[in-house]
């Protein structure tokens, strides 16, 4: 099946778009249904994360705030910039 130049032009690969998210506020969901806001700091090729200002949020609503904050990549479901 051919999808085209553009279609291939489109994608971005996944270590891309976290270096475009660098500095910026990103969510991440992990295993367990725990979910984190902070500003993306670093990240490894495992998607291994630090978060800059992180919080924890527990049903839309923040429950605790980490001033910096390293995410195992096995345990990230998500991230979005």
């Amino acid at each position: 099946m051919d999808y085209g130049f553009d279609v291939v032009q489109q994608m971005m690969m996944p270590l891309s778009v976290l270096s475009q998210a660098i500095n910026k506020n990103v969510i991440v969901e992990l295993k367990g249904k725990r979910e984190y806001r902070g500003v993306l700091d670093g990240y490894d090729p495992h998607m291994n994360l630090v978060l800059k200002n992180a919080e924890e949020i527990v049903n839309g609503q923040s429950t605790r705030k980490n001033g910096l904050m390293i995410v195992r990549g096995d345990n990230v479901i998500y991230i979005s910039p």
